[in-house]
């Protein structure tokens, strides 16, 4: 997108001097008058070889989490303060770091300087703005309370983000530490072990069993070793492709909620984002009906979404939000519970509210207990694998010690 370079004199009188992004000179100026700046001088700027090399290299890039809260933040403290919003939306794209989202906000206030609804226009560009983000914003244009939407939906997307870092940082460690072992041992296998096969082939005596089946790994693996580097690789990539089918994704997501010390953590992680996403919706003004579908596609589990899309069906025919959660299996009776007390006396979004925040503190504590849990599981595979390495190894040392001494007797 070419680049124009502008002198102009601000609201104040202050002369200003920067650089603006658009497809041409007439759009720059539309913009900077948006911003209420008298224009002096404006000129398209001529390209720089290093830049575009460096544009090039990095790629265009994607919104991030981090974006979208700040962006949150900095316009409802605008809408608030009486800023238009097509003027909030010009200084916080001009402020804007990454690229990526300067570029969508750009085409988000273009859209609605040409009539588009302020949702309407975020709908156009879901891979920065996704559709809980749109509903919300519908509400808050519909109510007259964009402010206040903006601010509800900073705070879920920072709740959303500290839920998402616990689960990586309860994985990070384990994955960290596996793959620091793995890679010892193929060292030793690769490099380590054949110096002691020329020495143990010097014996001329039968090795011992756990020995010789060490030195068979090794010369497998230096034979294939490119086929056993790449295998990890193909292995994730299946996996990838199997979760794209509906069956695979059913699949694994089914066995995540129900898998050994990880499972807990995740069907925890589940009835939080569940209960966070949809309080916040019917707190923010959201038809029940929207909004339980909005949590279906956002849920990132498919049976998670399954519970919820029969919730809206029972909904739909008359019946309670709780009944259809409590026969899914995936909540427990007192997330069930509360929902149907939060129903009767009319104040489910405070109820949903109440259990996202009991269960945040939930998977917090069930991150800790994991991660003290799989420490010493992790250090006790590692002194296995290298103790049984070692032991195999020395074993062909001590038989030929035990020979040297029947030979001096």
């Amino acid at each position: 997108m070419p680049v124009f370079a502008y002198k102009a004199k601000g609201p104040d009188g202050a002369l200003l001097q920067g650089t603006v992004d658009a497809q041409e000179q007439r759009s720059a100026v539309e913009r900077l008058r948006a911003q209420k700046l008298v224009i002096l001088e404006i000129s398209e700027k001529a390209a720089n070889p290093l830049e575009f090399l460096n544009k090039m290299l990095q790629g265009k890039g994607k919104v991030t989490n981090k974006d979208l809260v700040l962006f949150s933040r900095q316009l409802s403290t605008l809408v608030s303060a009486g800023v238009p919003i097509v003027q909030g939306l010009a200084i916080l794209e001009a402020q804007a770091e990454n690229p990526a989202f300067k570029e969508v906000l750009a085409a988000v206030r273009g859209d609605i300087e040409g009539g588009l609804s302020i949702s309407d226009a975020l709908k156009k560009h879901p891979e920065a703005f996704p559709d809980l983000y749109c509903s919300m914003i519908k509400a808050g244009e519909l109510g007259g309370i964009l402010d206040t939407i903006l601010e509800r939906l900073t705070g879920y997307l920072e709740n959303a983000e500290a839920l998402r870092a616990k689960v990586k940082s309860a994985m990070m460690y384990p994955a960290i530490v596996l793959t620091i072992c793995a890679a010892v041992t193929v060292f030793l296998l690769v490099f380590v072990i054949p110096t002691f096969k020329t020495i143990f082939s010097s014996f001329g005596a039968e090795l011992p069993l756990p020995t010789q089946v060490l030195i068979d790994l090794s010369d497998i693996l230096k034979k294939y070793f490119l086929l056993v580097l790449a295998f990890p690789v193909a292995l994730f990539q299946g996996i990838k492709r199997f979760y794209k089918t509906p069956y695979g994704q059913r699949t694994i997501d089914a066995y995540s909620l129900k898998a050994p010390l990880f499972g807990v953590i995740l069907r925890k992680v589940a009835i939080a984002k569940f209960t966070r996403t949809l309080g916040t919706l019917i707190k923010s003004g959201v038809p029940i009906m929207q909004a339980l579908e909005t949590v279906a596609q956002t849920a990132g589990n498919v049976i998670v979404a399954e519970a919820v899309l029969s919730t809206r069906e029972s909904i739909r025919e008359g019946g309670h939000l709780a009944d259809p959660l409590r026969k899914s299996g995936i909540f427990p009776n007192m997330v069930t519970s509360m929902i149907s007390v939060g129903e009767e006396t009319g104040a489910l979004d405070v109820m949903l509210n109440k259990i996202a925040d009991f269960y945040d503190m939930e998977v917090d504590a069930a991150v800790k207990g994991l991660t003290s849990l799989i420490e010493p599981i992790v250090i006790v595979i590692m002194g296995i694998v290298i103790g049984t390495i070692v032991v195999a190894m020395f074993l062909p040392m001590f038989g030929l010690g035990e020979l040297a001494g029947s030979m001096d007797k």
